[in-house]
């Protein structure tokens, strides 16, 4: 069958690569794409947030199923639209995909069905603020209640910080935020789950660690993500079982009982504390980069997993692992993110990969038949192994090898597991 898979990350070429090996695959549509989906797909230049162009393309390509990459189309209801025009969809409604959308819809689930999160409040102007603030200690946790490309929430030191990054939310600062949310500082180690669901099963679909900041010793400002690692070892059976029994499965049966059943992806942003878990975040797709090096790991049929969860069967899948762990470091353009990035030119011709090594390709394009950097975060380098330590090394090597001088990385990723061994 001919498939269509939406967005131009480096989370959409690590699933292209999967459904290029997958032998339930005829055709691949990327829309839009980048440099790397277009050697194992045809890449598509259609605007995918106009949804009526988008069906146009579908019918003429003859695409029998679409899978929906990024946030942004599904929070604006892109499942809805197709399938109420006929067309299989992978990914969650509009309604069940507020779970990202909105920081205020997915505090309020939680509040209404006990589901341990950290202590918060919605604020729509000043004065809720400052309630807040005269009930808690610093620092607090500042979070635009929309979508925010990963830069719409600050840890806060001081009641200053949390007033100006307030007033900047309340100005407008995110289009998606008319409001924001305040919560109390968890300290504890942060964990990725991921999940596939259908709207009756959910199967276990990897953890991964991720690595926010953009300076090693985790400095700076946030960014979409430096690297990844997947296993997270911090996830054992016991907080395992946590997880599904007082997160996912009373946020399941919620949106079911709204008559708005989850399926697709859903990414558990967890915060451990004192071997408890806390949702920090929902997210209705796969990480980015976290989905770089689950993908790698996944021996199942991808597309067979993608069409149990459009056609509720995945009660008769099983998903089997590679043994291998898997990391990767994201190449960045100098500058990124807070600085204006220009297009630089990227020759990967001289670099080798072997079958355990990867490149998945971000902010790329092709112009003319050459690769051009197209943004902040440019290439994801992936290894597979048996230790975290020599994976990294690797990576290094192949960085190296890339010698793009217009790029930088973080040095220190896996810095958690690597520092215990």
């Amino acid at each position: 069958m001919n498939i269509a898979l939406i967005g131009s990350g480096g989370r959409e070429h690590a699933l292209c690569q999967k459904i290029y090996d997958s032998t339930n695959k005829k055709k691949i549509y990327c829309i839009p794409g980048n440099a790397g989906t277009s050697s194992i797909s045809t890449n598509l230049d259609i605007d995918f947030l106009n949804f009526n162009k988008l069906l146009s393309a579908i019918k003429f390509y003859n695409i029998s199923l679409v899978i929906v990459g990024p946030e942004l189309p599904l929070v604006k209801g892109i499942v809805d639209f197709l399938r109420k025009n006929k067309i299989k969809v992978f990914g969650p409604d509009k309604y069940a995909a507020q779970l990202e959308g909105s920081k205020a819809f997915m505090k309020s689930l939680c509040k209404k069905y006990k589901i341990p999160t950290a202590g918060f409040k919605i604020c729509k102007n000043k004065k809720d603020i400052k309630l807040f603030l005269a009930q808690h200690k610093m620092p607090v946790v500042v979070k635009a209640d929309g979508l925010a490309s990963g830069k719409g929430v600050v840890i806060c030191q001081s009641k200053n910080e949390v007033e100006k990054f307030s007033s900047e939310i309340f100005s407008g600062k995110f289009k998606s935020s008319k409001k924001l949310v305040l919560e109390e500082f968890l300290k504890g180690e942060e964990a990725s789950y991921f999940l596939i669901v259908d709207r009756n099963h959910f199967l276990f679909m990897g953890s991964a660690q991720d690595h926010k900041r953009v300076g090693e010793n985790e400095t700076g400002p946030n960014t979409g993500g430096m690297g990844a690692y997947s296993p997270a070892l911090i996830i054992n059976k016991k907080l395992e079982k946590k997880i599904i029994k007082k997160i996912v499965k009373p946020t399941l049966y919620a949106l079911k009982l709204k008559k708005h059943p989850y399926t697709g992806f859903l990414y558990v942003g967890i915060m451990i504390k004192n071997n408890e878990p806390y949702l920090i975040e929902y997210n209705v797709r796969m990480g980015d980069p976290e989905c770089q090096v689950i993908m790698p790991r996944l021996e199942t049929d991808l597309v067979q997993l993608l069409m149990a969860s459009v056609n509720n069967k995945l009660n008769k899948m099983t998903i089997k692992w590679k043994k291998d762990k898997c990391m990767t470091i994201v190449l960045c353009a100098k500058g990124y993110p807070n600085k204006k990035i220009t297009s630089r030119r990227l020759k990967l011709n001289s670099v080798c990969l072997s079958k355990s090594s990867f490149i998945f390709h971000a902010g790329t394009i092709m112009k003319n038949g050459l690769i051009f950097s197209n943004g902040g975060r440019v290439l994801n380098i992936v290894v597979l192994g048996n230790v975290f330590l020599k994976i990294r090394s690797q990576i290094f090597k192949i960085i190296r090898t890339i010698n793009w001088k217009h790029g930088f990385f973080r040095r220190d990723i896996g810095w958690r597991i690597i520092k215990n061994k």
